[in-house]
């Protein structure tokens, strides 16, 4: 279990780790018991908690036996009970990894990663998780860290070429928008303009998913990993002058695992 795997790092960051279910008591001992899970598994009856946030997934017929469950997701909260980030999805088939989540708050993770040497700026990669089932959402991070006095320009400049990444499309692989730090205000006095702009070390983080559907399931079918390619593109200036566009290549693998669809033993 993907969480379990992430214990020791969130009690590094001070984070302690509980996960709420709509599922009895007795189905959650057996599934920490056959997982072997040591943080608390908590059994909220008829969904009271879940409705109370506002996360109960009323997609699902109250017929249905999954009636109940919410919507998935992560809540972070402070020491005092407040509640500072949230991330969830709204089918109940995608999954955030908890990495994924530390990432885009952050976090350091102790993490394999690949260091790439460019033109003007030095860029750090690596992919949050090392395995994911259809349905996981997963992050690749990409830290970056301009040379002296050096900025790119911001996503959305126009006259320049903003700094983007590009993941190559491919079967069973859901691309999603890259999130990209706030960018700040430059004055560039040898054209006398103001530009958006990130000048100091800072952190995109793309979310890519492995498709649930029927369709992707037959193309990823007997695939153990899959090699994700992609480009970083970006301009670079300093104080005094700008530099020709650049296209640095990268690439990430991340191991691919079947959904766990065992929630108890039958005799439960």
């Amino acid at each position: 279990m993907e969480l379990q795997g992430r214990v020791d790092t969130l009690k590094r960051e001070g984070l302690g780790l509980v996960a709420v279910s709509y599922d009895p008591v007795p189905v959650l001992a057996d599934f920490a018991a056959r997982r072997g899970i040591t943080f608390p598994l908590l059994s909220d009856h008829g969904s009271a908690v879940i409705k109370q946030y506002g996360i109960l997934n009323t997609t699902v017929a109250p017929t249905s036996t999954n009636y109940g469950i919410p919507h998935p997701g992560t809540f972070i909260v402070d020491a005092k009970g407040v509640v500072t980030s949230r991330h969830f999805e709204a089918a109940y088939q995608e999954r955030d990894t908890i990495t994924s989540v530390l990432v885009k708050l952050g976090t350091k993770m102790d993490l394999p990663a690949t260091k790439i040497a460019a033109r003007n700026l030095t860029v750090t990669t690596f992919v949050s998780d090392a395995v994911a089932a259809p349905g996981t959402h997963f992050s690749l991070v990409v830290d970056v860290a301009p040379g002296p006095r050096v900025h790119v320009y911001a996503p959305g400049v126009t006259g320049y070429r903003p700094i983007a990444v590009e993941v190559q499309p491919q079967p069973g692989l859901v691309v999603r928008e890259p999130v990209f730090p706030k960018a700040e205000d430059y004055f560039f006095k040898p054209l006398n303009e103001h530009v958006q702009v990130l000048q100091r070390p800072f952190r995109i983080v793309q979310d890519l998913e492995i498709d649930p559907s029927p369709e992707a399931a037959a193309a990823l079918k007997d695939k153990t990993d899959m090699a994700i390619a992609g480009t970083l593109a970006y301009q670079a200036c300093d104080d005094k002058m700008c530099f020709t566009p650049q296209s640095v290549p990268l690439r990430w693998t991340i191991g691919l695992r079947a959904l766990d669809r065992d929630r108890a033993n039958p005799r439960h």
